[in-house]
């Protein structure tokens, strides 16, 4: 049965529509409103050009309406005071851009590719995808059901496919064997373990070639990448302007008050429905909460546009030194060995740093070409042809998915539109192994307008490693202006940009004990939890409230952060507000007070004695738990407004070790001595150095080191070499792990949490800029120094 289907169409936003007014005569007037600061150059000739060739195609494709829409939930969310900006191929839009949806100036070196985003040939609706603040995305996606109706819009859903743990569960139980061997087997795949391997399963006690085993990973093998379940999309939202249970079937879904459509995204692209992707970023969060505090420094309002970004300012050391901990996108540790090396100046030189630590660039052999053409003269860069136009801003390399389809466009006279067919055959040539019909197109096409074929072969390699997931310079561009902006941040504005990163947990590649550590390397004086003076988040401390002044400075002294009561574990927000709300009138003079004005339960109080937020009114946590242990959390009436008055007990204080393990356990991270610091003496008999002196190490010298292990990383680029971080009192050790050093000494490698390394030191580049790493030959697991201590690593491909 063939079914044929309209577009279901969008709703155009009520308010938005000005009477009389056609739907594209609006989007042009939307333009002109934005200029001239929304036009580059006041509306230069080429960019006037663009947004009518821009509104045609948009006309004739009938998307005025789904521009409209979009454009009114980024209005109404930045009405709110949540920070958002627009991403992906949408970038590529200058209607975007004067609508306020991007913010992607093309002045500033990016090259919109409108092709990317929109084409004739192409009879897909547009996706615009948009970022808004973790923290705030459900009042938007509660703003669009609202305004909307749940009828009308709806999430898409995702399905979710089965990985080796989850099969090897579910056949596991489905053929009737022991949970507990079940679990024990899972627990020993890891992140990157495609398969399950005999010896994992001989750890374990079985025995591969048991008929049993057998069956049990030939069916978790046949079972893995097959659907498992249906989930929700993470922002993908379809808006129609009738009911869309007429069109798809549709569900409530899980979480109150949010309605889902059963299909996945690609299927509603088939059926011709526009969606919107409404995103959550985590560093929107900490910008925007970063900012306010900036504000109340400063005495006045700022915006993230208005951050200073001269080529001389200290932001840009701090980045080519590789300073980058808790910045958006180059934190990594596969980005900050790339930083020393491109050595990134100008904003268009983050755009590319953003860019080129991906699979597609690194397989495409692209990397080392360009650090070496970024060394040369622009006229001792090759450019053949025509391609100086495509590959002038990136050093005679290919970096960006626009570029591939410049190229096609420039060298061998694709149309926007079949350039757009090769690109989304570079995103799935790797499933389909589609790029064959466009190899004859292409490289015959090069050769034919006088192209060498060696030369077109080569770009016809590097587009084959796009297919390994390149990066569009548009989505590049976005990213670059959030990592500029708390590159800012953290180098003139330490203390505001921690308490942003931590007052916008879960996100980014670093826990809070790493954040609060680096920050005090900066000059940052972290204050601990304290039930008289902690808000529920992090604070600057005595940091005034008003940001009515004027001025242009950005220069304020460093304010001390105090951690906030949110960083107690065990306790609630009700609890905290309850004490907020006691303590308004006066401090509280004593842990009875605390009890009985705040009306704290037993629980409660445990968990600011163990957090040691009680030491201002108790001491030390021995005797504050004492005095908890002490109170009747359940008094009457007439005992509720009576104090005890006894002396205090005088117990001893716990030892220096046993008090930074609280910490962690109560709090997460120490203000403390660091754990190593206190086992320096027992780690002297291993002859390990710490980062500091690992430092001073000439390239070549054989090294040893210690440390708490952070992160670990085993991307598929990197053909199964692992990569570890370590954290000592000085700062952190980069491990590199080559393939047979993981599979000889795999257990130590994954099970430590302090981990002792021996290996041979590497540096690279000069001493401020150098890249420095330890290659490990032997590896050993020393958490047992740690005594229960609670630290754990964040492990990603």
């Amino acid at each position: 049965m063939q079914v044929q289907a309209q577009r279901a169409g969008i709703q155009v936003p009520a308010g938005t529509r000005a009477p009389g007014a056609h739907r594209d005569q609006l989007l042009a007037q939307a333009h002109v409103q934005g200029g001239p600061q929304a036009l580059p150059q006041g509306g230069a000739p080429q960019y006037l050009l663009q947004i009518k060739t821009e509104l045609r195609l948009i006309r004739k494709k009938d998307y005025e309406r789904y521009f409209l829409t979009v454009a009114d939930i980024v209005g109404w969310a930045r009405e709110q005071g949540i920070l958002c900006q627009g991403r992906g191929s949408a970038a590529n839009s200058l209607v975007c851009f004067c609508l306020g949806v991007t913010e992607v100036d093309p002045e500033r070196g990016a090259q919109l590719l409108f092709g990317r985003f929109i084409s004739d040939e192409r009879n897909e609706p547009p996706d615009i995808d948009i970022d808004f603040e973790h923290q705030r995305r459900e009042e938007v996606i509660q703003h669009i059901y609202a305004k909307y109706g749940r009828h009308r819009a709806a999430l898409t859903a995702v399905v979710i496919r089965y990985r080796p743990r989850s099969a090897l569960r579910d056949v596991g139980r489905a053929l009737g064997i022991d949970l507990q061997r079940i679990e024990a087997v899972s627990k020993s795949v890891h992140w990157f373990d495609l398969r399950v391997e005999d010896e994992r399963l001989r750890e374990c006690g079985f025995d591969p070639r048991s008929p049993m085993v057998q069956l049990w990973l030939e069916l978790t093998h046949q079972l893995i990448g097959t659907p498992r379940h249906l989930s929700q999309h993470p922002g993908g939202f379809v808006i129609a302007s009738e009911e869309i249970a007429r069109w798809v079937p549709v569900e409530n879904a899980a979480m109150e008050g949010r309605s889902v459509i059963q299909w996945e995204k690609d299927d509603l692209e088939s059926l011709g429905l526009m969606k919107v992707d409404i995103l959550a970023l985590g560093m929107l969060s900490a910008l925007r909460r970063s900012l306010e505090f900036l504000a109340r420094k400063l005495g006045r309002p700022v915006q993230m546009h208005q951050l200073p970004e001269g080529p001389d300012d200290p932001t840009w050391d701090m980045i080519c030194a590789a300073d980058t901990v808790g910045v958006f996108q180059i934190e990594s540790r596969a980005q900050m060995s790339m930083l020393p090396r491109l050595k990134p100046r100008v904003y268009y030189d983050l755009v590319v740093e953003v860019a080129i630590v991906r699979p597609g660039p690194i397989q495409g052999g692209m990397v080392h070409p360009y650090l070496k053409n970024r060394q040369l003269p622009d006229d001792q860069i090759e450019y053949p042809g025509k391609l100086r136009q495509a590959l002038g801003r990136t050093k005679g390399v290919p970096i960006f998915q626009e570029q591939v389809m410049q190229i096609a466009m420039l060298a061998a006279d694709f149309t926007a539109g079949e350039a757009d067919q090769l690109r989304r055959a570079m995103a799935a040539w790797k499933r389909d192994g589609d790029l064959g019909p466009f190899h004859d197109r292409l490289v015959g096409r090069m050769v034919k307008n006088g192209y060498d074929k060696e030369f077109a072969e080569r770009i016809f390699q590097q587009i084959q490693g796009f297919g390994e997931y390149g990066f569009p310079e548009s989505h590049a561009a976005g990213f670059a202006l959030l990592a500029y902006a708390s590159s800012w941040l953290k180098c003139h504005h330490p203390d505001a940009f921690l308490a942003g990163l931590l007052n916008s947990q879960p996100m980014g590649f670093y826990a809070p004990a790493q954040l609060v550590r680096d920050a005090r390397a900066h000059g940052v004086e972290v204050r601990e939890v304290d039930v008289n003076l902690s808000a529920w988040e992090a604070s600057l401390e005595g940091l005034p409230l008003s940001v009515d002044g004027q001025g242009d400075a950005f220069d304020a002294p460093l304010w001390p952060v105090r951690l906030g009561l949110n960083n107690v574990s065990g306790l609630s927000a009700d609890a905290a507000e309850r004490i907020f709300t006691a303590r308004v009138n006066a401090p509280f003079a004593s842990v009875e007070d605390l009890a009985r004005r705040a009306g704290l339960n037993a629980h409660e109080l445990k968990a600011l004695a163990h957090a040691n937020a009680l030491k201002p009114l108790a001491g030390h946590r021995h005797q504050a738990a004492w005095a908890v242990a002490g109170i009747d959390t359940r008094p009457t009436t007439l005992l509720r407004a009576t104090r005890v008055h006894e002396t205090p007990a005088l117990l001893a204080a716990p030892a220096e070790f046993d008090d930074m393990r609280a910490d962690y356990q109560s709090v997460g991270l120490t203000l403390g001595r660091h754990p190593l610091a206190m086992l320096r003496e027992q780690l002297r008999v291993f002859k390990v150095e710490t980062a500091a002196t690992l430092r001073g190490y000439p390239s070549g010298r054989l090294a040893r080191a210690s440390g708490i292990v952070t992160h670990r990383q085993r991307p598929p680029t990197a053909k199964g070499t692992m990569f570890i971080t370590l954290e000592d009192e000085t700062g952190a050790i980069n491990i590199v792990v080559w393939p047979q050093v993981v599979e000889t000494q795999r257990q130590p490698l994954l099970a430590s949490r302090l981990m002792t390394v021996y290996g041979q030191w590497q540096r690279e580049g000069d001493d401020r800029f150098a890249v420095m790493h330890l290659v490990a030959v032997k590896v050993i697991d020393h958490t047992h120094l740690l005594a229960g201590l609670d630290s754990r690593s964040r492990d990603f491909k």
